[in-house]
């Protein structure tokens, strides 16, 4: 098994490695330290300093890397991307600065694979040069969203229209001044068969109808300016033609969208994990009590080499599902499961580990680490929660041994 880069990934990941330690590096915590000193209210604006270090990523060809083309990207597959999104996972904005980051990305695959030409033009376009953000409504307060067919939020033909009724919430991105269009899933066949009673429509976010009602705090952070947000749709009037690849296709259009995102996110995790750690080894240096590196106490040393090799397993697993959706592999479905599962795990176990090493301090903005244990928590919870890809894992695995209909008996 070859482990080397490809010549390609390998001059993007040196580039990459340049222009975050040359322009994002000394950028990002003076910016997120200006933005938490606004008020409140000023914080959903944009940051001239992030649309800045846009502008020089795509001048430097580090734009649009997560898409597996060279229509829109540069053609690396997700194998070859891993890397890439692993550096960027050490930061909590090197993804935005490369068009990298969700949900656009899975709104602009989505739009690629299935919107029309007008779609095309009117948001994936836009998407591709950074002009506009989008956010994805699926998840419901008021029903158990993990199992996606308990949605009732409506998107029903009414002649020439779709009319769109319901509450959305952990819609992210929705908060960001430059958010203009919704990818919204919502029931249009409350008859139909579960699996194909829903639509994803596309829903400009300045619809007569459309609401934000509130921006949502994880454990206290509201990821300003881009957040999540709960968002009201009150008889929202559309044409037929912002159904994206047609009514009843969502659950096949958004396990599409999922797979490579998932694959995504465990992707950055690592490196979320890679930067937790190396804090939590600097620490233990060059922090004293009772006379000793504390490095040296209460089973540190074990702890640090526990992680490095949690990290470099889940590395390996993520990698080996990157590959099997690179080849199309059915055996894709339990592997991408996995990695839903281990990554985000081995990540909040990391960081935390890491934010005991600095005490009270790792509680607090002084370091990243409560912030980067939010999203690895989060991520036990978005794009399926850990019980579903164990569901899944447990089914494929006892249909080995002839149990449930995975078995084909």
């Amino acid at each position: 098994m070859d482990f080397d880069h490809s010549p390609q990934a390998a001059a993007l990941i040196d580039r990459f490695e340049r222009f975050f330690l040359d322009e994002i590096q000394p950028v990002e915590e003076p910016m997120l330290r200006g933005l938490l000193a606004r008020d409140p209210a000023d914080r959903w604006q944009r940051l001239p300093e992030l649309e800045a270090l846009k502008a020089k990523a795509r001048e430097a060809g580090l734009w649009n890397l997560f898409f597996p083309n060279e229509e829109h990207g540069v053609g690396l597959s997700n194998v070859e991307y891993a890397p890439i999104a692993e550096r960027m996972g050490r930061s909590l904005i090197a993804s935005e600065v490369c068009n990298c980051s969700a949900p656009d990305t899975g709104n602009m695959e989505v739009l690629h694979a299935f919107g029309t030409d007008e779609q095309k033009r009117a948001y994936l376009g836009p998407l591709l040069a950074g002009e506009i953000r989008s956010a994805f409504c699926m998840t419901e307060p008021d029903v158990a969203s993990s199992d996606a067919t308990n949605m009732e939020a409506t998107a029903i033909v009414e002649g020439d229209e779709i009319v769109v009724n319901g509450r959305k919430w952990w819609s992210t991105g929705v908060g960001h001044p430059d958010c203009k269009v919704i990818l919204f899933m919502g029931l249009t066949d409350p008859a139909g068969d579960p699996y194909g009673r829903h639509s994803i429509v596309l829903v400009p976010t300045d619809a007569p109808g459309v609401k934000v009602e509130r921006m949502l705090p994880a454990f206290g952070y509201y990821d300003e300016p881009g957040g999540h947000g709960e968002v009201s749709f009150t008889d929202v009037r559309l044409p037929l033609s912002a159904f994206v690849g047609g009514p009843g296709q969502a659950f096949g259009i958004a396990q599409s969208r999922l797979g490579p995102g998932r694959v995504h996110h465990c992707m950055r995790l690592i490196g979320l994990a890679e930067m937790a750690l190396e804090l939590a080894c600097r620490r233990g240096i060059e922090r004293v009590a009772f006379g000793k590196p504390i490095v040296n106490l209460g089973g540190n040393r074990e702890r640090i080499a526990d992680a490095r090799i949690a990290i470099d397993q889940t590395r390996l697993l993520v990698l080996q599902a990157a590959w099997l959706v690179d080849q199309g592999r059915p055996e894709a479905l339990a592997a991408v499961s996995a990695i839903k599962v281990a990554a985000p795990r081995m990540a909040c176990e990391v960081v935390d580990m890491a934010i005991q090493l600095h005490g009270g301090g790792g509680l607090s903005d002084d370091h990243p680490l409560s912030a980067a244990y939010t999203v690895a928590r989060a991520l036990r919870l978005a794009d399926g929660p850990d019980e579903v890809h164990q569901g899944v894992l447990a089914r494929l695995e006892l249909a080995k041994h002839g149990m449930g209909k995975w078995a084909g008996r």
